[in-house]
């Protein structure tokens, strides 16, 4: 019955982060197109934003359904990583556009360019009734699923960009103060620079097999230190597969009972947060090496 109500939740998740990438995913393109045509650099980098929130559910459907790929002979840990292969170049693509937009903004302050604020309004509001549609699309799975959690707050954060490119247009339209475009392309670039990197970062950390963030190894190696009989903790690994499925190898000195210390040590490790461990138990006096050689 939970197997089928976990599965019943997945399919669900599946479908609500397909309408919502269609819908931002199509007007995407007409944004990026009337961004050009009106020479408005706020709607080009509120495009670049709404480019992270089609990222986004991209990556969240990849983990859905990639990650229901079995294992196989070739990819024994199965297919979860593809996710964090598309965030990598998402990030980075995307991060090369904060600077596209910055640079361009600096530029457009010193030479101000004309904006056509009325195809500038027009597409603000439709993208703010887009932001909005998806937004009530995804909010009845984000409170069970992470993955439509994440996507959510990143289609509420467009909406906000959408709100701000509708007050630029509208002062631009009855002031003239062109300077207005360029300054909130230049906000919005810098709000989507941190998270953009804090993205690229956290891809690069477990592509290189790196400790999860937030996990703090000296910490664990010393509660697996504290567990009755063990005298020495070497050549523990901790890294992540994909996102939130953490792994771990260590090597334990003891001669305590085999089953109740590896009981224990995984006890241990569920506490950080790690489900797949793999531990060998060695008598004092016998150091067996990372590649299975044995020193006395």
């Amino acid at each position: 019955m939970s197997e089928h109500a976990h599965s019943h939740g997945e399919h669900a998740s599946a479908r609500s982060l397909t309408l919502a990438l269609g819908l931002t995913s199509s007007f995407l393109v007409v944004e990026v197109v009337y961004a050009f045509l009106s020479g408005s650099l706020a709607l080009l980098s509120d495009a670049g934003h709404m480019l992270t929130d089609v990222m986004a559910l991209v990556l969240s459907l990849l983990a859905i359904r990639i990650g229901a790929r079995a294992a196989d002979r070739r990819r024994t840990f199965g297919y979860r990583r593809a996710e964090i292969l598309a965030a990598a170049v998402n990030a980075g693509a995307l991060f090369a556009i904060g600077i596209y937009i910055l640079v361009e903004a600096y530029r457009r302050l010193r030479e101000p360019t004309e904006v056509q604020t009325t195809p500038m309004l027009i597409v603000a509001v439709l993208g703010l009734i887009v932001n909005l549609i998806s937004a009530r699309i995804l909010v009845g799975g984000s409170a069970s699923s992470l993955n439509v959690r994440s996507a959510y707050l990143e289609v509420m954060g467009d909406l906000l960009g959408s709100v701000a490119v509708i007050v630029g247009a509208l002062i631009i339209r009855f002031t003239g103060l062109t300077w207005v475009d360029p300054v909130l392309g230049a906000l919005i670039g810098l709000w989507v620079l941190p998270r953009t990197w804090t993205l690229l970062k956290a891809s690069v950390n477990v592509l290189m097999e790196g400790v999860p963030d937030g996990l703090d190894l000296d910490a664990l190696r010393a509660e697996l230190l504290a567990l009755e009989g063990v005298t020495e903790v070497h050549d523990l690994h901790v890294w992540s597969v994909t996102s939130g499925e953490h792994t771990l190898t260590a090597h334990l000195v003891s001669q305590a009972a085999p089953g109740e210390l590896l009981a224990q040590a995984r006890e241990v490790a569920e506490r950080y947060g790690i489900e797949h461990t793999t531990l060998q138990l060695e008598p004092p006096g016998l150091h067996v090496g990372e590649h299975g050689v044995v020193h006395p």
